[in-house]
């Protein structure tokens, strides 16, 4: 029996053998929603989230870009649903809690990703449109999220909840004002949520990613945020761009799985240690 594992050799005499250990970071069989999984950051976590097995739900405003992402994890196996909904749609985010157990049978995490964006604009400028959307689509959109799938987890009695931040809203950036405010807003919202829930069983995580590259403009359209995008990473530690799917979202996934059921209420950066730059 030389060359046998010890597994193999145990089942060839007789032997019971222990069980296989279970993988804490296992996502297999997981249901998760992903709200803004059409592109960027949400597609690329919604490619690695389906690379681990999980089944997947998601969100985006344009149904083509959904389609797509949607045929190509089909073609490799993934169990996906997906719903065309403004991120703000409280009515929306329940509707499609209950799709999701009526299909699935369980939700289990929540990657709270998109949120409108809004031109670069000085303080003075800003218009109460501006701030309107970015707490409609950013604060405002996670609870409403969270509202529609606490009760479901709760009833399990675990629950992965993640949501986005950003360094902007802790260093200040010139021209985001609002969007910085409303990414503060979410991180404060992680911490009360995971304050609340915490004996539910459920852990709320907020990710400060650096991944920008989907964002930035062609050269010719806005020279001066352009700039300011090369910049960000001319003293970033790694000196390079996050990649949504292979830098941000195993970080996330992390965040996703039961190795993580001890780690609540925090803000970790997937930045390249962009943030030591403040």
């Amino acid at each position: 029996m030389r060359g046998l594992s010890s597994r193999a050799r145990n089942y060839a005499l007789g032997v019971p053998s222990a069980p296989e250990p279970i993988d804490p970071t296992a996502l297999t069989g997981r249901t998760i929603i992903v709200t803004g999984g059409s592109r960027g950051i949400g597609a690329g976590v919604a490619r690695h989230l389906a690379g681990r097995g999980a089944q997947l739900v998601l969100t985006a405003r344009r149904r083509p870009m959904l389609d797509e992402i949607t045929r190509e994890l089909t073609a490799s196996g993934t169990h996906v649903i997906t719903a065309a909904l403004d991120v703000a749609d409280r009515e929306g985010a329940l509707r499609l809690a209950e799709r999701t157990m009526a299909e699935f049978g369980s939700i289990d995490g929540l990657v709270l990703n998109a949120q409108s964006f809004r031109p670069v604009t000085p303080l003075l400028e800003v218009s109460p449109e501006d701030l309107e959307l970015l707490m409609h689509t950013g604060p405002a959109a996670a609870l409403w999220y969270m509202q529609a799938v606490v009760p479901h987890m709760a009833a399990t009695g675990r629950g992965r909840i993640v949501t986005m931040g950003s360094a902007l809203g802790i260093t200040g950036g010139a021209g985001y004002g609002p969007y910085a405010a409303s990414k503060e807003a979410i991180r404060s919202l992680t911490r009360t949520a995971a304050t609340e829930w915490g004996p539910l069983g459920i852990t709320v995580n907020c990710v400060l990613p650096a991944s920008a590259a989907h964002r930035a403009p062609p050269a010719d359209s806005d020279p001066e945020r352009l700039a300011a995008f090369r910049a960000m990473y001319e003293q970033n530690p790694v000196g390079r761009d996050g990649d949504a799917e292979h830098d941000i979202a195993p970080l996330i996934a992390f965040l996703l799985s039961d190795a993580s059921s001890y780690i609540t209420g925090q803000s970790i950066s997937a930045d390249g240690g962009g943030i030591l730059r403040a």
